[in-house]
């Protein structure tokens, strides 16, 4: 069986309840004062945003304001020097090696390139943080493989190396992967680069799947509008001009004049019309 505590992968019904827009959702994230650094360089400062349990986070801005760095303290592959991160009220950045190590084990992350061996098989791949984490059996280790690669729509392609698929289902694949041990964390590095419209969408529908179905709270780094708008709860726009994080809030609220900062607005507006989607109050007839 999966680890303690997480969601059982053959249990039936419905997700959890979320009331993310009622402001009743328990609080899984919260960055507190949060410095982004390269050595001296400081890339960001004074980050403070909160993400609830069962939420899409997204984390928004131009080329070169940290973006992906952020997701890097996120996950403790930078260490923090300067504020806090907590997860469940509890401090990610100042817990024990040991205690981080706990924490790690409820986090999965799909980095841009995916991150497949490309010596193993599909199944393989799902397998290892399995094998590595775990003390199940090869059996139970195949049937939640399988369960993993049927969930992202990769049902029969166990065999497979990610050599002879389409980048879109090493995507999904890595999606699987990143899924094994039931996180209750996910993290995405700019999901939908190099895949085409089709697959970027049948990806955010997963990623809206698997919040709905698991409650999985999901921060996702993306400058892809069509995907900002369709899969967000929430969003955070770091600015590379002040160094400072300049809105929080759903993207259809931020769109609206007079809610969020003029360079927030503009940025969301003018990636929604040239991607040919209609604005929040332009007729859809």
């Amino acid at each position: 069986m999966p680890q303690a505590g997480a969601p059982d992968p053959h249990a039936g019904g419905p997700g959890p309840s979320r009331d993310t827009e009622g402001g009743q959702g328990t609080c899984a994230i919260e960055v507190r004062d949060l410095e982004l650094r390269y050595g001296s360089y400081v890339v960001m400062r004074d980050i403070n945003f909160t993400v609830k349990k069962g939420e899409v986070m997204v984390i928004m801005g131009g080329s070169g304001c940290g973006k992906s760095t952020l997701l890097k303290y996120m996950i403790g592959l930078k260490a923090v020097e300067k504020g806090e991160i907590l997860y469940d009220g509890q401090s990610y950045s100042k817990a024990s090696p040991e205690e981080r190590e706990s924490m790690q084990r409820k986090f999965g992350v799909l980095f841009q390139a995916g991150a497949l061996w490309s010596s193993m098989t599909l199944a393989e791949n799902v397998a290892l943080p399995l094998e590595q984490y775990t003390r199940l059996g090869r059996r139970e280790i195949q049937e939640i493989v399988s369960l993993k690669l049927a969930l992202v729509g990769l049902k029969g392609f166990e065999e497979f190396y990610p050599a002879e698929i389409s980048g879109g289902m090493r995507k999904r694949a890595g999606l699987a992967r990143a899924m094994a041990l039931d996180p209750a964390f996910l993290f995405f590095d700019e999901p939908s680069a190099g895949l085409d419209p089709l697959s970027s969408r049948r990806l955010d529908d997963l990623i809206l799947r698997l919040r709905d179905s698991l409650g999985t709270t999901i921060m996702v780094v993306t400058h892809e509008l069509p995907s900002i708008f369709t899969i967000a709860d929430n969003s955070i726009f770091l600015d590379a001009d002040t160094k400072r994080m300049i809105a929080q809030g759903s993207p259809k609220d931020l769109v609206e004049e007079g809610h969020s900062h003029p360079k927030v607005r503009d940025f969301l507006l003018r990636g929604e019309l040239s991607h040919g989607r209609k604005g929040p109050h332009e007729s859809k007839s």
